[in-house]
């Protein structure tokens, strides 16, 4: 078998600047009902084109009065009022309060004309028509203003801002139906190997079912984009070369597999005749043989093709890469302290992103093989090791990124 051995690698901090100085923001945009609109980013201001609320209303269930036929009211004194009308929501009011009535209202009910305040219900008393008033209230109390939350010509949503759902709710309350919103970006995933077989067919003898591609469609429909799957390619520039002809047209293509260094391993001599390659090799661990460069103006990532090494390197630079492209806010994962079980060691000269699984507050190791993917399946999360570091005592306190 000839080998191609790897000449040299670059820093993991280097690939990931290479990675995000090539993600061009998406400048296509879409329109979308508001339905579909949670999550989106907004490709234009939205401006209300009218007052919200469209008018004055109660704030109270209670009675509409005139402020100042209640001055000097109290429990042992109240001042009595004559309720003349009734007013629900969704009603117009049909009279006016004038001094010494009042107009029963519910919370959200526009205001009458002529009154200033609204008495809760709690500091009234009824006698049929008769209103005794317990409290004194001052003119303006109790009463949504029209347009509090926002007039004519405010702007709701500002373009760039992710569609939050107290966003969708405010672009709702201006009566919008639908909302011009920058498109996803789409993923082509490609899997390449003479032993991947898709999930539900049978295996034969050294063969594996397909894995990387259902990983990096989770990370990719997770982080803003919109994964399309291809089918599987042989170990033949002839079916590499269609896989990517079939990719073309995406936004971004990722291949998994064929990225490494044997005989067999042709992805990178295809992509090198049709376009350029950044980087290939980084020093870390998982994910050394990775790649990454462009057939025309369109990236391209090769991923390992052992599970954890591509999905470890989907999150640490795909993810980045995508959430640029797609114009959201860079992820931040939560992370904890927690002491290290056991010790661990670490290859020389690599960045290494190591998971664990948390016990009872304690990182235990869950790291197996880059081939296996039980070793991220089972883990809460990671810690970094740098490249500098050959081992992590028992004990040490380490901070994990968690796979929220």
């Amino acid at each position: 078998m000839a080998m191609r051995p790897f000449t040299s690698t670059i820093p993991f901090s280097e690939a990931l600047r290479l990675v995000v100085e090539a993600a061009v923001p998406m400048s296509r945009t879409e329109r979308v009902a508001l339905t579909e609109a949670g999550g989106r980013v907004l490709a234009h201001d939205l401006v209300a084109a009218t007052d919200v609320p469209p008018f004055n209303r109660a704030a109270m269930d209670g009675y509409a009065v005139i402020a100042a036929d209640t001055a000097g009211s109290s429990a042992s004194s109240p001042r009595v009022l004559r309720r003349i009308d009734r007013v629900f929501t969704g009603q117009a009011p049909r009279m006016a309060v004038t001094p010494g009535t009042c107009i029963e209202v519910a919370t959200g009910a526009p205001m009458p004309d002529g009154a200033d305040a609204v008495v809760m219900v709690e500091d009234t008393d009824q006698s049929g028509e008769q209103i005794g008033i317990r409290a004194a209230v001052s003119a303006g109390l109790h009463i949504g203003r029209r347009g509090a939350d926002l007039k004519s010509g405010d702007v709701v949503v500002r373009a760039g801002d992710v569609i939050s759902p107290a966003r969708v709710g405010a672009i709702a309350a201006t009566g919008a139906t639908g909302v011009d919103v920058f498109a996803r970006p789409s993923v082509a995933l490609l899997s390449t190997g003479n032993e991947i077989v898709e999930p539900g067919q049978p295996l034969a003898p050294g063969h594996i079912y397909d894995i990387n591609r259902f990983t990096l469609g989770a990370i990719v429909e997770r982080h803003g984009g919109i994964a399309s799957s291809l089918p599987i390619a042989g170990d033949t520039v002839d079916d590499l070369s269609q896989g990517l002809d079939r990719a073309l047209g995406h936004d971004v293509i990722v291949f998994s597999g064929g990225s490494s260094v044997g005989e067999r391993d042709l992805i990178l001599d295809v992509l090198r005749q049709r376009g350029t390659i950044r980087f290939h090799g980084v020093a870390v661990k998982p994910g050394k043989p990775t790649a990454f460069g462009s057939i025309g103006t369109t990236p391209v990532f090769g991923m390992p093709g052992y599970p954890t090494s591509c999905l470890s390197n989907g999150y640490m630079l795909l993810v980045p890469f995508l959430r640029r492209v797609a114009r959201l806010p860079p992820w931040t994962p939560r992370t904890i302290d927690a002491p290290l079980a056991r010790r661990v060691t670490s290859a020389s000269g690599r960045h290494q992103f190591y998971t664990v699984r948390l016990v009872k507050g304690i990182a235990e190791p869950a790291f197996k093989a880059s081939g296996d993917i039980t070793s991220m399946a089972n883990a809460d999360g990671y810690f970094e090791i740098d490249s500098d570091v050959d081992a992590v005592e028992a004990g040490t306190q380490v901070t994990i990124t968690l796979f929220d």
